[in-house]
């Protein structure tokens, strides 16, 4: 009877450590279970040099979603964007790719607009400013096209 007592014990203290591996797991890789938190929203851009699906989306340095898709827009990047639930977009707000430090990962900014009307769930980001490609800066400046 003792050692029946021992190995439930131990078998509750094992199930329990993998629940709670499972939920580090999930918060740590950032995944959803329940649904979207939030509302999905596109900008197009020229050029998106480098930003990724997961890449961070930033309100005055406050996360506030993330790119969730990249595709193609005719010749021109499409960018998905869910964002947070609760965060309003203004109508006439400004989409831009920008660099963490020097080289470091990129990810969109958003300047708020001054409108009274708000991007929709599904809406389109109407104006954008693409990646800026250094290799190209650094080509003009040293074959004289600046």
């Amino acid at each position: 009877m003792k050692r029946f007592n021992l190995e439930i014990s131990v078998g509750f203290f094992l199930l329990l450590g993998i629940l709670c591996l499972a939920y580090i797991s999930i918060n740590l890789g950032q995944m959803e279970l329940f649904g979207v938190k939030g509302y999905r929203i596109y900008a197009i851009f020229d050029k998106i040099g480098g930003v990724k699906s997961g890449s961070v989306v930033e309100i005055a340095g406050v996360k506030v979603g993330k790119v969730e898709n990249i595709g193609l827009d005719g010749y021109q990047a499409k960018l998905v964007l869910k964002i947070d639930k609760g965060i309003k977009i203004q109508d006439d707000s400004i989409a831009s790719i920008k660099t963490k430090g020097l080289i470091g990962e990129k990810y969109v900014q958003i300047a708020p607009g001054g409108s009274d009307k708000f991007v929709e769930p599904g809406g389109k980001i109407r104006e954008t400013e693409s990646a800026i490609d250094i290799e190209e800066l650094i080509s003009k400046y040293a074959f004289g096209g600046v």
